[in-house]
């Protein structure tokens, strides 16, 4: 019996002292009191102001914008491609129908307006943030300069690529870069990059290198005198998919040029952008019933290919367009 209790009280001694021992090491350990600030650094660094180069301007951004408002469709999709979606207050302008798999995202944001808001329109959003696709959306006729935003506390970014001449893939990629150093989303805004690159190359392995470039000709729109792509990311579009513009070497982005000299390049390919008051089959029509272009290789084998205007701007749809175009050069090699 007396071995009976000696065996318990030291059972529950050694239960007691074990006990104590692993609550010391877990409360004491050297190892442990230097983990716990581990997260410091990271948001020491997101409280970090960023700054942003947006054409002749320096932005900085004390933290994340929280009630952004963008104008403009392929602005709005980056936006929506990088999860930012709680963090918009509104948005406006666009030229069709969102991309499917932003669809439900979308819904959830305000429209402010079906073009551009007014300014009053827009301040009642109570933005922080302004991001627009076109310079046109910074004038009085629309939400006011970006020099009036900004007196009003309105930082006011305009997206880049879709304002230079000559814009290249990589001026897109620097814009998603900048909103994503912007909302501190850097790393979503690399993978959007990675997904569009590796796309966009699987798409150029199928082209190959043609040995004889289709030549291209773009038309906007315009009856007396068409408004085609000039020196401007459709250009380098129609270079990566295979193709050249008959009018790239005029120095700006877009040009109203005139018949006489559609005709005399020759084009062999017609892309038609779907945007505005005429429909495409309006287009497509006024193109085809042209007597002085009758007998363009484009026309007599009618090689007319539809480019929206959302995939032909400087965002998130360049597979897409880059694909359309390649499958309109090229048929046979996009068979499967």
């Amino acid at each position: 019996m007396k071995n009976f209790r000696f065996n318990s009280r030291f059972r529950l001694v050694k239960t007691v002292l074990l006990a104590l021992l692993l609550s010391a090491c877990g409360s004491s350990h050297p190892d442990d009191r230097q983990q716990q600030p581990a997260a410091e650094p990271a948001a020491a660094e997101a409280a970090q102001p960023v700054t942003a180069q947006n054409g002749d301007r320096v932005l900085t951004f004390e933290q994340p914008p929280k009630r952004a408002v963008t104008l403009n469709q392929h602005t709005t999709e980056i936006m929506l491609a990088l999860g930012l979606a709680d963090r918009m207050a509104g948005t406006a302008y666009l030229d069709d129908r969102i991309l499917p798999e932003y669809q439900e995202a979308y819904e959830k944001i305000p429209v402010l307006s079906k073009t551009y808001p007014s300014k009053e329109v827009l301040l009642a959003a109570e933005p922080d943030f302004v991001y627009a696709g076109w310079k046109s959306a910074f004038t009085d006729k629309a939400v006011g300069t970006v020099e009036e935003l900004e007196k009003l506390g309105i930082k006011a970014y305009l997206h880049q690529s879709s304002n230079m001449t000559s814009p290249t893939l990589e001026d897109v990629y620097t814009d998603i870069r900048n909103i994503g150093r912007i909302f501190r989303v850097e790393a979503k805004a690399d993978e959007l990059i990675a997904r569009m690159n590796e796309r966009m190359e699987q798409i150029a392995k199928r082209i190959g290198q043609p040995e004889k470039p289709p030549r291209v000709f773009v038309y906007d729109s315009g009856e007396d005198q068409p408004l085609t792509a000039a020196n401007n990311y459709m250009t380098r579009l129609i270079a990566m998919a295979g193709g050249k513009n008959i009018f790239d070497d005029i120095p700006k982005g877009w040009a109203t040029v005139n018949w006489e000299e559609v005709v005399n390049r020759q084009p062999d390919v017609m892309v038609i952008v779907d945007y505005g008051d005429k429909t495409v089959e309006q287009k497509r029509e006024l193109l085809l019933s042209k007597k002085e272009l009758a007998d363009l290789p484009a026309i007599r084998n009618q090689k007319l290919i539809v480019l929206p205007l959302s995939a032909a701007a400087e965002g998130v749809r360049a597979p897409m367009a880059l694909e359309a175009l390649a499958k309109g050069f090229y048929p046979e090699k996009f068979q499967d």
